[in-house]
């Protein structure tokens, strides 16, 4: 796959960094113009479309995004197709319904690039009414307690917003393809010993409808796929950057926010 960053100036030094952000995309039309400007300069965006019928490859590709095709349905399904697709050093993740905003992502890479941490989530702060349903709360803050059980990690979200190196995301073997899939980064992860970190991020009221928290019945769904993450055995052998070698304790158990 021939990617579509600008050479470096000088070539006779380091190369450049490259990155790439994920979208999974479902009728993501009326929010696609809105997302893909927002890509920081340099970055690519790498569109999965995950069956949409309202023309949303199209205009993604038009807008100069790289469109892929999962057709197999599952938040995970489209998440995991844009990781093998990527062949950057850095895969940032991202909604692709206008609720977050992908340029707020540029600091979490530079902080992984630089090794401060591994994996850096995206904390969501609702940002006016109907942000965040009342039922989509409750069930991520649910589950935050649950992780916390399992992993003694301290995080209050298990957003979409995250950011990470490629081989070492690959290397954590993911297989969850439904709603279960960014828990099991965070978990597997976990596991290996990176250091896990999150940051505030405004979230907007998005745009359309959304397929898994838009109701009690879609959030019931996407809380029993995680809990059966969480029910999984410590996955072993899993490997982590050298990085997450250093995580101690306290880093680990530590309030990261």
């Amino acid at each position: 796959m021939t990617h579509p960053y600008p050479a470096p100036a000088d070539l006779a030094g380091p190369p450049a960094v490259r990155t790439d952000v994920v979208l999974p995309c479902l009728d993501e039309a009326a929010a696609l113009p809105w997302v893909i400007e927002r890509i920081p300069a340099g970055w690519r965006a790498i569109v999965v479309d995950n069956g949409s019928t309202d023309g949303s490859a199209d205009l993604a590709r038009s807008l100069g995004a790289t469109v892929v095709h999962e057709p197999r349905r599952g938040f995970g399904a489209a998440c995991h197709a844009g990781l093998t697709a990527s062949d950057a050093d850095l895969v940032c993740f991202c909604d692709c319904d206008a609720s977050l905003d992908p340029g707020l992502l540029e600091p979490f890479a530079q902080d992984v690039l630089a090794g401060s941490a591994d994996l850096i989530l995206g904390r969501r702060r609702p940002q006016g009414p109907g942000a965040w349903p009342v039922h989509a709360r409750a069930g991520n803050l649910a589950l935050s307690h649950m992780l916390r059980r399992r992993t003694g990690l301290r995080l209050h979200d298990l957003g979409p917003m995250r950011a990470a190196r490629r081989e070492a995301l690959l290397g954590l073997g993911l297989t969850d393809r439904r709603s279960g899939y960014p828990l099991q980064m965070v978990v597997r992860a976990a596991d290996a010993g990176w250091r896990i970190e999150e940051r505030d991020v405004p979230y907007l009221p998005r745009t359309g409808k959304s397929k898994v928290t838009g109701t009690w019945r879609g959030t019931w769904h996407a809380v029993r796929d995680m809990r059966a993450v969480l029910a999984e055995p410590p996955a072993g052998g899993a490997g982590g950057p050298a990085t997450g070698e250093r995580a101690t304790a306290a880093q680990r158990t530590g309030d990261t926010t």
